[in-house]
């Protein structure tokens, strides 16, 4: 017979608080499960903040930055961000009728070039029975383009002083001398200057810039009001105007969604819990909201409301989004509705005598909560982009009311020579949509039980 190898050690007794399997992963609920896989998805989770920043920059940014969205300052108009605030302090202006001529100076300046007037001079040009005096912001060139006409002179009149919405930068102006039939004669007289900005001791103490009691020296150099953002092309603040705007824009996008994904969750909710003939009839009626025209009807409840041209038509537009744009979010949640009726917990509720309304707020409600979230997120976007969209085309929010949308349709109209005033409200939108779109997208990937087999 065989003898074992096996020694005694072998058989020791196993300790029997020996843990021979561990927990692996630890007990969370389905939103402790679901906030941890939003934060490693970093893109967003940097939209979540993004999203609560531009949320602190509408709400708290005001408390701030303390400037009237629709107050003038009409000596920065159309001003980039970082650009000269300085301003020189000048006597009150006087009128100017020309000085004593002084043969062979041709075309020049009488006197300072400044944002208050500028005074050209020239020497008569003989055979000339009249003078047309012009100014451009370009330079003349051989076709001869000399800009704005500003005045046609007698052939005695040899001065002109220019007061037409002058800004502190460089223009050109042109002195053309006219025949009896007062066509243009060649050679015109052409002369460029860069305006300084100026301000009276009134007008300083009348925008704070001194104090009453305060002496005012002519040449003195004074500071104008910060814009970081820079102004429009009507002096007022960008960056109040974005605030103020944001406010416009983000009670559309979120206060529409959210009333009509509530209405779509529960007109998905009904159709999908009762079935049959009565969900057939409340789908088709649902399909015929989503062939309706979305601009056809802002122009009938612009009607019905009265509202008239120039004004604002944020009613209008509320009741159009809620009206017609539940039935996208009313078929996610039927769907999950007709899958969920048929698990057994709900067969097993009904047998323990629940009811309809019971089960679809307790059971089946709760349960496409996920949908709901994800729904709700991507239709923020949407709703904000179609308030841009209605406000850039002159249908929804209406000036002086800044939104987003009105400060681009605003902006567009300068966008080649001030593209400041349409790039930063674009940019809002653009990072607005952009962020709920990735937050959306990180939400439908946390909560989704799915995904969680994956890891």
């Amino acid at each position: 017979m065989a003898t074992s190898n096996f020694s005694a050690d072998a058989f020791d007794p196993v300790d029997q608080h020996q843990q021979t399997h561990g927990i692996t992963r630890p007990s969370r609920s389905y939103w402790q499960d679901a906030w941890i896989r939003l934060k490693a998805n970093r893109r967003a989770l940097y939209s979540l903040y993004l999203i609560t920043g531009l949320v602190i920059f509408t709400f708290a940014g005001p408390m701030v930055w303390q400037v009237n969205p629709d107050l003038q300052d009409v000596d920065q108009i159309s001003q980039p961000p970082g650009a000269d605030r300085t301003v020189t302090l000048v006597e009150p202006f006087q009128p100017w009728y020309g000085n004593p001529a002084t043969p062979g100076e041709g075309l020049r300046f009488a006197g300072p070039a400044t944002t208050q007037g500028v005074q050209l001079q020239w020497d008569p040009i003989p055979g000339a029975s009249g003078y047309r005096i012009y100014r451009n912001i370009y330079p003349v060139g051989a076709e001869k383009a000399y800009g704005l006409p500003l005045k046609e002179n007698r052939a005695d009149q040899t001065y002109f002083q220019d007061r037409l919405d002058l800004k502190p930068q460089t223009y050109f102006y042109s002195v053309v001398a006219l025949n009896v039939a007062g066509e243009e004669l060649p050679n015109a007289l052409s002369l460029a200057g860069q305006l300084t900005r100026v301000i009276t001791a009134n007008e300083a103490r009348r925008r704070n810039l001194l104090l009453p009691d305060e002496p005012a020296i002519s040449g003195d150099t004074l500071t104008l009001a910060l814009h970081p953002l820079g102004t429009d092309y009507l002096g007022r603040d960008m960056l109040s105007r974005l605030m103020h705007g944001a406010r416009v824009s983000l009670f559309i996008g979120f206060f529409a969604p959210i009333l009509f994904v509530l209405f779509g969750v529960a007109y998905g909710s009904a159709a999908g819990f009762m079935g049959g003939v009565s969900d057939q009839v409340l789908m088709r009626f649902a399909d015929f909201v989503v062939a309706l025209p979305f601009l056809l009807f802002m122009i009938l409840f612009k009607v019905i409301f009265a509202v008239g041209p120039g004004e604002s038509g944020i009613a209008p537009m509320l009741v159009a989004m809620v009206l017609l744009l539940w039935p996208a979010t009313a078929r996610l949640v039927r769907g999950q509705v007709l899958q969920i009726r048929e698990e057994g917990y709900i067969d097993a509720s009904r047998l323990l005598g629940a009811k309809t309304h019971y089960l679809i707020m307790r059971h089946m409600i709760p349960n496409t909560m996920g949908v709901i979230l994800v729904t709700l997120t991507f239709a923020v976007p949407s709703a904000i982009f179609t308030e841009a969209f209605l406000s850039f085309i002159g249908m929804g929010v209406a000036p002086p009311t800044p939104s987003w949308g009105s400060m681009c349709n605003e902006g567009i109209k300068t966008m080649l020579t001030t593209p400041h005033e349409l790039f930063f409200p674009a940019l809002f939108i653009s990072a607005t949509v952009l962020a709920f779109n990735l937050l959306g997208d990180g939400l439908r990937d946390a909560l989704d039980a799915r995904m969680r087999n994956r890891d």
